[in-house]
Order: structure tokens, then sequence, then C-alpha cells
């Protein structure tokens, strides 16, 4: 079986969130919106952080990373998902459904270091505010992002070559919206017992320590919080961290749900649901969640908006 060429399999066919006919034209147009206000958010947020000076600091720099990955990251999905509302079998070839799966774990992965990262620099910027310039120079950011990056190219390659190794010569129907690792386990003729080993462990460790990153870090921050006799101080440091505890709610929340569990626990009609909150509407919500909380987001927003007006 082993030498069995995976190629076998030239395509697979994506059954998409649901067969029922009446509730296609209401969910595109759901998912369509969706996806419209993740694009227009996270590359208005990266427009928003380039033409406006006060915001070229780390913690602006970070973010528009986060919103370049966020547009990304939704455009792996949305288009496919809302061809297939139209079509009553959607296929996908078999390098087309590789592509989009690495793209996925490299993204995500990505994401998940870099809001690690971006706690790490809340915790210089409010625990060691007058270090806080030596600490996080522009090579520093630098290093952390590209870091990130290669932290979810690891990740993603050890998967997809895991992937390519097994064989497809059966079913080809993924009970999904897109190319996920354990729809497609399920449908290989191999033993999948690495796999799924590979996938537990590179998901917990990954998820631990990023997630240990952003709790110690906060820990320390609401230590120095606490330790600002001015109500107007704590305020205003408790606000520069809270946009980011959202965003970090919902994506480890929802990551965890559905990754870090048993493959006897896993099911794909449980899993559609949670990826449709963590592959579309966290990429909407950050830039929401970062522009509506963020007082010097809003200023700019505010600028930006008034230059507009005058320009015309």
């Amino acid at each position: 079986m082993a030498d069995v060429n995976f190629t076998l399999v030239t395509e697979f066919i994506l059954l998409g969130l649901t067969g029922r006919v009446e509730l296609k034209m209401a969910l595109f147009m759901l998912f369509l919106l969706i996806y419209t206000i993740s694009l227009v958010g996270n590359l208005g947020m990266l427009f928003l952080i380039y033409i406006t000076p006060k915001l070229h600091t780390p913690m602006y720099y970070f973010l528009s990373c986060l919103s370049f990955v966020d547009a990304c990251y939704s455009s792996v999905f949305a288009p496919k998902l809302l061809l297939n509302f139209f079509v009553e079998w959607e296929t996908i070839s078999f390098s087309a459904c590789i592509v989009q799966y690495f793209l996925f774990v490299s993204l995500l992965t990505t994401e998940g270091f870099l809001l690690a990262t971006m706690a790490y620099d809340r915790y210089v910027a409010i625990v060691n505010p007058l270090l806080y310039t030596v600490a996080m120079t522009k090579t520093v950011c630098i290093v952390l992002i590209f870091g990130s990056c290669v932290g979810g190219l690891i990740n993603s390659l050890t998967h997809t070559i895991g992937l390519l190794k097994l064989s497809f010569c059966g079913p080809n129907v993924i009970s999904h919206f897109f190319c996920d690792l354990p729809p497609l386990l399920k449908l290989s003729r191999s033993d999948t017992s690495m796999n799924e080993l590979l996938l537990l462990i590179f998901s917990g460790v990954i998820a631990t320590l990023t997630f240990l990153t952003v709790m110690i870090s906060y820990i320390f921050i609401v230590a120095a919080i606490l330790r600002i006799r001015s109500a107007s101080g704590r305020q205003k440091a408790f606000s520069t961290c809270t946009s980011h505890l959202t965003a970090v709610t919902l994506f480890y929340g929802s990551i965890s749900f559905s990754y870090i569990q048993p493959s006897s626990q896993y099911s794909l009609e449980q899993e559609k649901v949670v990826s449709v909150f963590y592959t579309l509407v966290i990429p909407m919500l950050n830039p929401l969640i970062y522009s509506l909380r963020n007082k010097e987001v809003k200023e700019a927003v505010t600028r930006a908006t008034e230059m507009k007006h005058f320009s015309c």
C-alpha cells in the first residue's frame, strides 16, 4: 500500500456547509458580507497605519502585520466557499487542495505567534516603559515578525509533507468547505496515526507556548497596572490591552476547541461551525476590535475622514 501513488485521486469534492438549497442564497449573502467587511477592515487598517505617522510604533507595526495575515487568511477560504453555494458538486484538484491546506496552516500558525508577540510588546511597554524604545527597536520587531512567519512555515511544512506521504485511492468526498487535515485523513487508505500524533503534538505545543507567553505577559501587566496609583492611569493602561485580550480569547478559544481534542471526539459537523468562526469571522472581527476599542486608531480614522472631506 505504501507504493500506491497519492495522485490516484486527482481531485476532491467539497460538500460545503450545507446541502439545503433554500439556505444557500442567504448563506451566500451572509458570507459575502463577512468577507467584504474583512477585506475592507484589514486593508483599511493597513492603509490607516501607513498614512498616520503617530501610528508608526512597534505596537501598530505588529497590528499591520496581523491585518495583512488576516486579509490573506480569509482569502484562502472565502472565494471557494462562495462559489460552492452555486454548484451542486464543488471540486478542487489534489494540488490545489494541498496548497490551500499549506496556506491555511501557515497563516493560522503565524497569527498565533503574532498574537503572542503583541502580548510581549504590551508587557515591555507597560512593565518597563523606560526601556521600551531600547527593547523594541525596529530590528527586534523585524526579527519577531520573521520568527512568527518561519514558525508558521515550519508547522505547515511538517503537516503538508506528512499529508503528501499518504495514499488517496478511494473516496474523494470531503465533508467540509475547505481542505483541512482531519477530513483528509479520514479519506486516506494509509496509516494516519503518525499524522494524527504530529497534529496533536504540534498543535498542543504551539498553542501552549504562545498561550503561556500571553498569560505570563498579562500576569506581569496586571500586576504593574495595579501598582499605578491614579484611576485614569490604570484605565489608560487597561485600554491598551483590552483589544488584544479580546482578539486572543476569540482566536485561542476557537482553535483549541477545534484541534486540541482526541480524534475519537472529533465531529465534522461540529468542526464546520467552529471553522467558519476562525477562518472567516475572526479575521473580520479583528480590525473592528482594534478600531472600536483603541483611542489612537479612532482618532486616526477621524483625521483621515476629515482630510478626505476637506479635499472634496
